[in-house]
């Protein structure tokens, strides 16, 4: 099957690699583990601020890492299992996730928090900088 370019008009010139990244968006979406974005409200004169919030119940801080890799968010979860343990019923298993997150240019991370089972991922949107640029025009006779 062969796939329909989303950004193919003949005005929207270099956004081959945006198509890449939401095809691995896409193909890396899973339901695990549960996830918010919210919008917070900058103070007066502060970009504004997202906040991811992930419930990772049963992980501790040293069972995860959050990396930033060429423009994505990468959230990492290991957990072992306890081999001392026997179950007579196991329903909760002990899991890895990775859970990415794409990036826009100038997007930063703030911090991290683990509280009650809730990791929050703390991010800002910068106002983007408004440049005007003016191509000098050569004439050739």
């Amino acid at each position: 099957m062969s796939r329909v370019p989303t950004l193919s008009s003949p005005f929207l010139l270099g956004f081959d690699e945006i198509e890449r990244v939401l095809d691995r968006v896409v193909k890396g979406a899973d339901g695990y583990p549960p996830y918010n974005i919210e919008r917070c409200n900058g103070a007066d004169n502060q970009p504004e601020r997202l906040r991811i919030t992930l419930a990772v119940a049963g992980f501790t801080r040293d069972q995860l890492d959050v990396t930033i890799e060429e423009n994505q968010l990468v959230i990492r979860g290991r957990q072992q299992d306890d081999k001392a343990r026997q179950y007579i019923h196991r329903g909760i298993a002990a899991r890895h996730f990775q859970r990415t997150f794409v990036l826009a240019e100038g997007m930063l991370v703030l911090g991290a928090d683990l509280k009650n089972g809730l990791l929050s991922i703390d991010l800002a949107r910068p106002e983007p900088e408004r440049i005007v640029k003016t191509i000098a025009i050569n004439e050739h006779e």
